[in-house]
């Protein structure tokens, strides 16, 4: 049962490179299959259909960045977001392969409703964690914050994989940014501050 549970793996993590590597188009089981070093017909005995190979690509890349974060000292506000940007670091550089890949299949769910669906959950998951984060941080409105938080540190690794690039994403820069989007939140609006006198 192991054997088949790490074959399965080991073809999704093919997809994902497939993906980066030779976007949407070149996604075949054929391609999966070579990339894998497993003998053909290996990946369409696992995953019959392409939304199969789809849905496992989305697991897999959720239970790659959910394992990441697990590390992540979310008690500590202050220490997890530089714990958050060393790992946003790693996904521009060594796991590079993973955010293009996730980058494809977002914009194939925008014609998959199915796989907008498996994308979606994904995404809930993250979001939950940066809502834990905000929380711990003494924000006001920690979902709709972590919604935001989420969505520029997302542009961030869009602009420096996919976009115009111009941003410096260092760790330490990561670090700067995240920090000043805490810092951000955790001030409380003006109008929220400003007593009204009679």
């Amino acid at each position: 049962m192991a054997d088949v549970a790490d074959r399965r793996t080991a073809l999704a993590d093919a997809a994902i490179e497939t993906l980066a590597r030779r976007g949407m188009r070149g996604l075949t089981h054929r391609a999966v299959d070579r990339a894998a070093n497993l003998p053909e017909g290996s990946c369409s005995n696992h995953f019959r259909t392409r939304q199969a190979l789809l849905t496992a690509a989305v697991d897999r890349l959720l239970a790659l960045s959910t394992q990441q974060l697990a590390t992540v000292v979310i008690t500590d506000p202050d220490r997890a977001v530089d714990e958050l940007a060393d790992i946003a670091a790693q996904w521009v550089t060594a796991g590079r392969t993973r955010m293009l890949a996730r980058y494809e299949l977002a914009l194939e769910s925008t014609r998959r409703p199915e796989l907008r669906q498996s994308l979606t959950a994904a995404g809930l998951k993250l979001r939950q964690f940066a809502e834990q984060l905000v929380t711990q941080a003494g924000v006001a409105n920690p979902a709709a914050c972590a919604q935001v938080f989420v969505a520029c540190l997302d542009g961030l690794l869009f602009d420096h994989l996919a976009g115009a690039g111009a941003l410096d994403l260092s760790q330490e820069r990561l670090r700067g940014v995240l920090r000043t989007m805490l810092d951000a939140a955790r001030r409380p609006a003006r109008n929220e501050t400003t007593q009204i006198s009679d």
